[in-house]
């Protein structure tokens, strides 16, 4: 599972092969079945949804610790950023290149995708909230965060800069101030 969340990541559902999965992960052929009688599609819909809940405790490493909300805010733009440049642009977010994919032709892995966005908006609308918003502008700030990072992914990896990722924090942040005055 984590050879193909890898491949994943960087060469989306479609352009990840069987083969290529197993040799990946040093696996006999035979053994995907094994343990995945479903194929890719299973295999698949499994990896979007463990490798997609290991994000949600991003929340707890980036904006728990943090002094105050801006400022985790920007650790979370700030450390996707550099992610970015130190991977060469390849590490992006496995969920939404798969998203982006399979919405519209593959309902079990939409599914999927869709059941870890959720769980991202229900734990980031719980930790913005011990920050004192209210549910309503948490979950509000949350979905601006994970759009505006799903964006930021899609432009730095085309444009091959980080200049998205900064601009999208700014405007993130710039809604974050607004809440929070109320």
């Amino acid at each position: 599972m984590q050879a193909s969340a890898e491949l994943f990541r960087r060469n989306g559902y479609t352009g990840t092969g069987l083969k290529q999965i197993t040799t990946e992960a040093q696996a006999p052929f035979g053994s995907l079945y094994h343990f995945f009688p479903g194929g890719k599609e299973q295999l698949g819909d499994e990896v979007i949804r463990s490798s997609g809940m290991l994000y949600t405790q991003l929340f707890d490493i980036y904006l728990t610790p943090a002094p105050d909300l801006v400022s985790g805010i920007e650790s979370t733009f700030a450390g996707a950023g550099e992610t970015l440049v130190e991977t060469g642009y390849a590490d992006a977010c496995p969920i939404a290149t798969v998203a982006l994919e399979v919405a519209s032709t593959n309902e079990r892995l939409r599914e999927a995708t869709a059941d870890v966005f959720t769980a991202w908006i229900d734990k980031g609308t719980e930790t913005f909230a011990r920050f004192g918003l209210s549910a309503e502008d948490a979950r509000a700030l949350t979905i601006a965060v994970v759009t505006s990072l799903e964006g930021a992914f899609v432009l730095c990896r085309s444009l091959r800069s980080t200049e998205p990722m900064a601009a999208a924090s700014a405007t993130v942040v710039a809604r974050a101030r607004e809440l929070q005055a109320g």
